[in-house]
């Protein structure tokens, strides 16, 4: 175990800092001037000089990138050239709402897709497992930005039974839920029906093994063979598309905030992109890849706990 979790940390620093390099450079041969776009078209080249000195941008690509890595191990990011804060600053007071937002969104999926996946599973060949797949397989084909449109317009415009968007902050929890609602939903509808499938097949199979009609011949009730033998050993392929899922869920927010004016993560790296911010969006990329990194790690850890074969392997 201990020499896993040590290949597995070492993967892990080396994937972020494979990342940091690529973000970096791809984020400093963008064409354009930050300078500029912060100061716009009427600055004076003795302002734009003296920006491009206060910011860095006159160093070599090397010496701003160890300085850039140097800071960043440390939690300092740098300075938000758009709000002229600190950019650990910003992503502090916004990611609550996007770790809610998103945990709240994989909750939702993991209760429904479940519930479906072992449903369809249970009722395979018949008219309730043809119903579940084709709603999953509209799911799939329906993108998050359409559906987060239309249940504006029937729970927030139509029914006016939830707010159409907006924060108002956690200062009001029971408004803060309510203002969540519809964007947790238009995450969970979507992941929920890949999830659904996959519980499904991966249900379908274990059904199929001998110690499974084995249970049924002993007499137990159809209800404890699902949930207490086929679902458990059901479970590698669904946690593994459950961490894939947390990790698309995370960067989903990036639309689903800027559709429901939340003011987290996604909005934030939205409007940077949009100011040209490079130490705030090279900051928000590598969090991001690392919650995904993070999640894979976890899966991982997962996988022995729930399959003492592997851990018997590693």
């Amino acid at each position: 175990m201990g020499y896993f979790l040590f290949r597995r940390t070492i993967s892990f620093v080396l994937t972020l800092l494979a990342v940091s390099v690529v973000v970096f450079a791809v984020m400093n041969i963008l064409p354009g001037d930050p300078a500029l776009s912060i100061l716009g078209l009427d600055a004076t080249e003795d302002a734009l000089a003296a920006l491009r000195e206060e910011l860095g941008l006159n160093e070599p690509v090397l010496s701003r990138y160890l300085h850039w890595i140097a800071g960043a191990v440390q939690g300092d990011f740098g300075i938000s050239q758009s709000f002229r804060v600190p950019v650990s600053e910003l992503i502090a007071e916004r990611l609550p709402l996007t770790v809610s937002l998103a945990i709240s969104g994989m909750v939702v999926t993991v209760i429904l897709a479940v519930a479906l996946g072992v449903a369809a599973a249970a009722n395979h060949g018949k008219a309730g497992d043809w119903g579940i797949m084709f709603l999953s397989q509209l799911g799939i084909a329906v993108p998050a930005f359409w559906l987060s449109i239309l249940l504006v317009l029937l729970f927030a415009v139509k029914l006016r039974w939830l707010p159409p968007g907006g924060f108002p902050g956690w200062s009001e929890p029971a408004a803060a839920v309510r203002s969540l609602i519809l964007p947790t939903v238009a995450l969970a509808l979507v992941q929920s029906a890949v999830l659904a499938r996959v519980t499904r097949s991966s249900a379908l199979e274990v059904m199929r093994l001998d110690y499974i009609r084995t249970a049924r011949a002993m007499g137990f009730s159809r209800r404890r063979v699902l949930w207490r033998h086929v679902l458990p050993n059901a479970l590698i392929p669904i946690v593994t598309i459950v961490g894939l899922q947390f990790a698309a869920l995370v960067t989903g927010t990036i639309v689903i905030e800027n559709v429901f004016y939340l003011p987290g993560l996604g909005r934030l790296i939205f409007q940077s992109i949009a100011n040209r911010d490079l130490p705030t969006v090279q900051a928000l990329v590598m969090l991001f890849a690392a919650i995904v990194v993070t999640a894979n790690f976890i899966v991982d850890l997962l996988y022995l706990a729930i399959d003492p074969r592997l851990k018997a392997r590693s």
